[in-house]
């Protein structure tokens, strides 16, 4: 069965609250084409004031600063966000973009959740 971008968004976010975001990083790197970057727990150094979580470019990796922002739909899919805009060669987009890709995620889980 083919999902409707808005079914992937729903179901992205299902499998974060269902505590699987290794399983929702493979769904969005299938659904955008692109690798998969590799989850942990840590803080990159200089960057970890006040942060959930921290994309690194140079280890392809979403790094987040405590185990439970893992399981947090809008902290992984802000980070993805930054992994597709690194790996599709175009610059890494803002946090505000970041925001609003995540935020799309979420909205698309919630309308579903209604019907």
């Amino acid at each position: 069965m083919e999902l409707s971008q808005e079914q992937m968004q729903a179901y992205v976010v299902a499998l974060i609250f269902d505590s699987k975001p290794e399983e929702a990083i493979k769904v969005l790197s299938k659904w955008y084409k692109v690798s998969e970057p590799k989850l942990g727990i840590g803080v990159v150094e200089g960057k970890t004031k006040g942060v959930a979580a921290v994309y690194s470019q140079r280890r392809k990796e979403i790094l987040a600063a405590r185990r439970e922002f893992l399981y947090n739909p809008f902290v992984m899919v802000h980070e993805f966000y930054h992994h597709l805009r690194s790996v599709s060669g175009k610059h890494r987009g803002t946090e505000k973009q970041a925001d609003k890709f995540a935020l799309e995620f979420i909205s698309a889980y919630q309308r579903t959740a209604l019907e």
